[in-house]
């Protein structure tokens, strides 16, 4: 019987000890969250004269310790491309990687069809030109280009703008959609890059710029966008010595063609990401946002079947036009709308990343 008795007073003593400790679990961080709260509120005053226009929330472990408008909408600007990156995790993958197809004919004319990928910097492009070498391609004369894949109607926006920041969207672009020059006190003009050769888009550009050392977008120019990225593939040809010459335009892809080769963007979905957020990029965030839709809904991509993917995407996290409005997914348009309780839950579903 003592056997027993002892039996049962062990394991009442280790029940109260385990209750102890789960109370004890409970306790603390309701305990911390209490003091971080009374350290925060004496501040809160102070926080809040200085948010003339707008809102915060300040939280730590999903505990909401401070606040002001958390419910209201406001325009978020460039943090909503946490938005943006997250969907293009979930939806695309962190292994994705952009694809762009390359087509040779008998003339040894090339057709490059873009598909959206903007990671087509002068290097990356020198690699492919390198590579379709070594494949056995030792001319190229005329260079057709197809942005197809890309349907987008102007912004509206911007549109004289030569800041690189208000870079337009395209299937097909290259550099971000932007130019690095130097115009010198005779007027001449040379890249200011040492991986993209000087072009003739850039003297063109260029001629009625100041001197100095100039980045700038290509603006809304579709002809423009197409004309740099063929002036830059021709460029990175002679310099690889392949032979050849020819016209530059945009053409759509014949359908008897078959791809000689697919490139894959060198960098995954996930390193493209790494360095959109730590630039803020714009033009990568809204290859992003059109890229989503296009996965989704099909190509062509449309800033519609952006708008609708992404949407749909953000009902998944319990959240509705009432707390969050993408028009398009940089930050940029003054449409765009979001809480700030609904961009601290957009955060902590991004935090994994």
């Amino acid at each position: 019987m003592n056997r027993y008795v002892n039996w049962f007073i062990a394991m009442k003593t280790t029940m109260i000890t385990h209750i102890n400790r789960v109370l004890l679990l409970t306790v603390i961080p309701c305990f911390l969250l209490c003091i971080q709260t009374a350290v925060a509120q004496p501040h809160k005053a102070k926080i809040d004269s200085l948010v003339e226009n707008g809102g915060y929330v300040f939280a730590h472990s999903n505990f909401i310790i401070a606040g002001k408008n958390e419910n209201s909408r406001f325009i978020p600007a460039s943090i909503l491309k946490i938005a943006t990156s997250l969907a293009s995790l979930r939806i695309l993958g962190p292994d994705f990687r952009f694809e762009t197809a390359f087509y040779l004919t008998n003339e040894n004319d090339l057709y490059i069809k873009g598909f959206g990928d903007p990671s087509l910097t002068s290097e990356e492009i020198a690699g492919i030109l390198a590579n379709l070498k070594k494949q056995g391609v030792a001319c190229i004369n005329n260079i057709f280009l197809d942005a197809g894949a890309f349907q987008l109607q102007p912004t509206g926006t911007n549109e004289k703008s030569l800041n690189p920041y208000d870079a337009q969207n395209a299937a097909l672009a290259v550099n971000f959609n932007t130019i690095h020059f130097t115009k010198k006190e005779d007027g001449s003009i040379i890249s200011a890059e040492e991986q993209t050769p000087t072009l003739p888009i850039m003297l063109r550009l260029g001629k009625d710029l100041p001197p100095g050392t100039h980045r700038i977008q290509i603006t809304q120019n579709m002809p423009d966008i197409l004309t740099y990225a063929g002036q830059l593939f021709r460029g990175m040809q002679q310099r690889l010595k392949i032979a050849g010459d020819g016209v530059i335009a945009e053409k759509n892809i014949p359908e008897i063609l078959t791809p000689l080769y697919m490139h894959k963007s060198r960098k995954t979905l996930e390193e493209i990401i790494s360095g959109l957020m730590l630039y803020s990029n714009n033009f990568i965030a809204n290859q992003l946002f059109l890229t989503c839709g296009a996965y989704k809904q099909g190509y062509p991509a449309t800033w519609q079947k952006g708008r609708s993917t992404l949407e749909e995407f953000l009902s998944t996290l319990d959240l509705s036009e009432k707390q969050i409005i993408m028009q398009e997914g940089s930050g940029l348009s003054t449409e765009n709308r979001v809480t700030p309780a609904t961009m601290l839950k957009i955060l902590q579903a991004f935090q994994p990343h």
